[in-house]
């Protein structure tokens, strides 16, 4: 059961109000991608250095995913989203007034902050105000904000050409800042009641009574479709780029992987709510492997725009269920925390997917050769939740 403050706020509005803030959230990261052929000349970057730029928030997703589930087992989902919207959004804003490398590193990793206290926090809230019948539907359609925030930055891009990349980081700081008095206001508090027999520590409840082995699988998979989510988010345009299309050519795939990922989210949410979510999830890895090995073969702007869409639509399906998937292998009372976890280990993928990419790159290997790497690393995703599903359908038997 939760504390919820009852007609303060029906499902469908606190669904579109979490929708918002995962739009704001995806509008912002994907600022990177779409901004880094601007930014990266006028601060000298080399390709390492944008993997790390890339990572910067990422880092501070990790810290704040973690901290931010467990604070709000203890203090609520409500005072840990503001803060962490008011983070994310005062920090993009310092992004774009900053003209120091390192500065805007720490602007970055302090983004990073917000978006991870807010993660955890909007996949308990759609769990709790969702029956199990429709979880995997409701965090799905509220995650699907992320996507849509992504398409918008990169609809600026492909159609702003001339727009600074001061001036999409300052959109994507004011417009979370303005929906602050919104989520103040309408948005109610889901703070599950506080069973003191029932306290655990962070090791126990995520390793303890015999959720360790689920844990591990539950986190490889997160970590491993983040690897390929990130090096996809912020580094797509430039490796289109690469493969000697234009910039807008660049945008152009991005807006694709955006799109597309909407559709895919809905739909398989809807399958894993209906058939569990081993086999439709094992069945999107399967797909996306061949997919990622088509997309570093394909030649010419019409096959990477259709791979580019068939890559966000089962990426993104796959890490949005994977969010609907975190929370049920908790008891209510430490779900955030264990959502939260699951996020911010996750996250230590979303990290290494930009750098990956960067190294390479500065290695020496060509755009092609990076993108087909990440056909292995889904595999072993797929492997982890089939793994998982196996375990949990022994332990409800």
């Amino acid at each position: 059961m939760t504390q919820t403050q009852k007609g303060h706020a029906s499902a469908g509005l606190i669904v579109l109000i979490c929708f918002f803030i995962a739009a704001l959230e995806g509008y912002d990261i994907q600022a990177f991608g779409v901004s880094v052929s601007k930014l990266a000349p006028e601060f000298g970057l080399n390709p390492s250095q944008i993997g790390h730029a890339a990572s910067a928030a990422m880092i501070g997703l990790v810290l704040g995913a973690i901290g931010g589930g467990w604070l709000a087992d203890r203090v609520g989902r409500k005072p840990v989203l503001l803060g962490s919207v008011a983070a994310f959004g005062v920090f993009s804003v310092i992004t774009a007034l900053t003209h120091d490398f390192n500065h805007m590193l720490l602007a970055r990793l302090i983004t990073g902050l917000g978006f991870g206290g807010a993660m955890p926090n909007l996949i308990a809230v759609a769990t709790e105000i969702s029956p199990p019948n429709r979880r995997a539907a409701t965090v799905t359609t509220m995650f699907c904000g992320m996507p849509a925030g992504g398409a918008c930055v990169a609809l600026l891009a492909r159609f702003a050409p001339e727009l600074d990349w001061r001036t999409i980081f300052m959109i994507g700081g004011v417009l979370p800042i303005l929906l602050l008095p919104v989520i103040f206001f309408f948005l109610p508090e889901t703070r599950p009641e506080q069973d003191k027999s029932l306290e655990r520590g962070m090791m126990r409840t995520l390793f303890g009574e015999g959720r360790g082995l689920s844990t591990v699988l539950l986190w490889l998979a997160f970590v491993l479709t983040l690897i390929v989510l990130y090096l996809l988010l912020n580094w797509l345009p430039t490796l289109v780029i690469d493969k000697g299309l234009t910039a807008a050519d660049g945008a152009a795939a991005s807006l694709a992987f955006n799109l597309t990922s909407i559709a895919g989210a809905l739909m398989l949410g809807f399958f894993v709510d209906r058939a569990g979510f081993r086999w439709p999830l094992v069945i999107t890895y399967a797909l996306l492997a061949v997919v990622m090995l088509g997309l570093g073969q394909a030649v010419g702007l019409s096959p990477v725009l259709i791979l580019s869409g068939l890559a966000g639509f089962l990426v993104l399906g796959a890490q949005y269920s994977l969010y609907a998937v975190a929370p049920a292998l908790y008891p209510p009372h430490v779900r955030a925390a264990g959502a939260g976890a699951a996020v911010g280990i996750g996250r230590l993928g979303s990290i290494a997917g930009p750098l990956i990419a960067g190294d390479l790159r500065q290695a020496g290997y060509s755009a092609d050769q990076v993108l087909m790497f990440m056909a292995p690393v889904v595999v072993v995703a797929g492997v982890a939740i089939l793994l998982l599903g196996a375990l949990n359908r022994q332990r409800a038997d």
